[in-house]
C-alpha cells in the first residue's frame, strides 16, 4: 500500500461521512501533537471524476494540518468505487477512533439499513463489521429519543452528571415518549447507576400502575423513584405470603374502640398545643411534626386492623407518588363524605399542620436557616405522602 504526499489543496471532506461530531479540546490536543511529533498516520483517499480527492478516513488529521498550515500531507489512495463499501470502511475506521459518538454510530446503521442507495440489512452489517446483531439493533434505538435526550448520550460506561450512556437508555427505550424522554433526563441529572434504571423500568411498564400515576411519579426525582419501586416490591412480597392460621375466635371490639385508639392521640396533641400558647411558631415546628408523625402510626396500625378482614379481596394499592403528585390525585379521586370514621380521622390529621401559606408559618419557614428548613419540609412531605397512602386505601376498601 503505497503512501504519498499529496497537495493538500487538491483534497475535499466528505459532507456525507458518519463522523460529524469533532471535540475542539480533543482537535487542539491532535494539533499539538503533529506539530511536534508530525503526521504519523496517514490518510485515506479516493479520487473523484473532476480530478480531485475526497477523504474516505481521516478528517481530524486532515483538519489538523490545515491548521497548521501544512502545504502536503501523507495519503493513502484507494482504488474503491462501491458506496457501500467506502462507508463500511470509514465506520470501521471510526469504531476504532476517540471520539466517534453512539449517535453518529446510530444514524450511519440507519442509513445503511434505511437509504435506498444502501438498502443493507442488519445481518449482513453485522458480518461486515464483525458486531453481533443485537449491537446494530441497539444503537438504532437510540434514535427512539429526542434531540434533549440524544445530545447528552456519550460513549463509554461511565456514569457522569449530565451526560448518559447507552447503557442508561436501552431499559427505557420501549416506553411511550411522555414517559421515556423525561425519565432520560432524571437519569442523567441524578447519575442513576444502570442497576437502579432497570428497577425504574420495570416500575413504569407494570401494567397494574395507571398511565396518570405515572405520569404523576415523573414529580419524583431518581433515588424517590427507586425508594417507590422498593416499596413496591415489599408489598407484592408481603401480599404473596401464604396466610397464616386463624386464631381462635375472640369478642370482636366495637368500632368505637378503633376510633378512640385513633382519637386519643389526636386528643392529647391538641392538648399539648394549648398548652404552649407562649411557644412561637419556629419553636413549635419540630414537635408539631413529631406528634403528626406519632399520629400517623397510630392511625397506620388502626387502618390495618380495620382493614385486615377484607384484605384478600383487594387489588393492590397504587403506587407511592411524590407529595405534590400523590396529593392532586387524592383530590381528583376521594369522596370523603361517608367514608368510615378512621379514614375522616386521616382527614383530621393532614389538616392539623397548619397551612404553609399561613402568616405566621411562612414568616417562621423564611426565617429559618436553609438547611433546617429543607429538612424541615421534606420531613412534611413524607408525612403527608404517608398518610395520603392510608388514605388511597381505605377508598378503595369503600369502593
Amino acid at each position: 500500500m503505497d503512501i504519498i504526499q499529496m497537495d493538500i489543496n487538491l483534497i475535499d471532506e466528505d459532507t456525507d461521512q458518519p463522523r460529524y461530531q469533532f471535540d475542539e479540546q480533543s482537535l487542539q490536543e491532535l494539533i499539538t501533537s503533529i506539530e511536534e511529533l508530525g503526521l504519523l498516520s496517514p490518510i485515506k483517499v479516493r479520487k473523484t471524476d473532476n480530478g480531485r480527492y475526497k477523504i474516505i478516513y481521516g478528517n481530524r488529521r486532515y483538519k489538523a494540518c490545515i491548521a497548521l498550515g501544512k502545504p502536503t500531507i501523507p495519503c493513502i489512495v484507494s482504488t474503491m468505487t462501491n458506496e457501500m463499501d467506502i462507508y463500511l470502511e470509514q465506520i470501521a475506521e471510526n469504531l476504532t477512533r476517540e471520539g466517534f459518538s453512539p449517535i453518529e454510530e446510530a444514524e450511519a446503521f440507519h442509513k445503511l439499513l434505511n437509504n435506498e442507495k444502501f438498502s443493507s440489512s442488519v445481518k449482513f452489517l453485522a458480518s461486515k463489521l464483525s458486531k453481533p446483531e443485537s449491537y446494530i439493533k441497539n444503537k438504532c434505538e437510540l434514535l427512539k429519543f429526542s434531540s434533549a435526550v440524544k445530545k447528552r448520550i456519550v460513549s463509554g460506561t461511565a456514569i457522569r452528571k449530565d451526560v448518559l450512556t447507552e447503557d442508561q437508555l436501552l431499559p427505557i427505550k420501549d416506553l411511550p415518549m411522555e414517559l421515556r424522554d423525561p425519565l432520560a433526563l432524571i437519569f442523567a441529572r441524578d447519575e442513576m447507576p444502570v442497576s437502579d434504571v432497570k428497577k425504574i423500568a420495570k416500575l413504569f411498564k407494570d401494567p397494574d400502575i395507571s398511565a396518570s400515576t405515572k405520569e404523576k411519579l415523573l414529580f419524583k426525582n431518581g433515588p424517590g423513584l427507586l425508594e417507590t419501586w422498593s416499596v413496591r416490591q415489599n408489598n407484592k412480597a408481603e401480599r404473596a405470603k401464604p396466610a397464616q392460621p386463624a386464631e381462635p375466635k375472640k369478642k370482636a371490639a366495637p368500632l368505637q374502640a378503633e376510633q378512640q385508639s385513633v382519637q386519643q392521640p389526636m386528643e392529647q396533641l391538641s392538648v399539648e398545643q394549648q398548652e404552649q400558647p407562649q411557644v412561637g411558631v419556629m419553636d413549635n415546628l419540630p414537635n408539631q411534626t413529631a406528634s403528626l408523625a406519632a399520629n400517623a402510626d397510630s392511625v397506620d396500625s388502626a387502618v390495618v386492623s380495620a382493614a385486615q378482614p377484607a384484605a384478600a379481596n383487594v387489588t393492590e394499592a397504587a403506587a407511592p407518588v411524590t407529595a405534590l403528585a400523590a396529593l392532586a390525585n387524592a383530590e381528583a379521586e376521594a369522596d370523603l363524605d361517608g367514608m368510615p370514621p378512621v379514614l375522616a380521622q386521616l382527614q383530621q390529621l393532614m389538616t392539623t399542620l397548619e397551612a404553609a401559606g399561613a402568616p405566621p408559618l411562612a414568616k417562621a419557614l423564611e426565617s429559618m436557616e436553609t438547611e433546617a428548613r429543607d429538612t424541615f419540609l421534606q420531613d412534611v412531605d413524607k408525612l403527608i405522602v404517608h398518610l395520603q397512602h392510608q388514605l388511597l386505601e381505605w377508598n378503595q376498601h369503600k369502593e
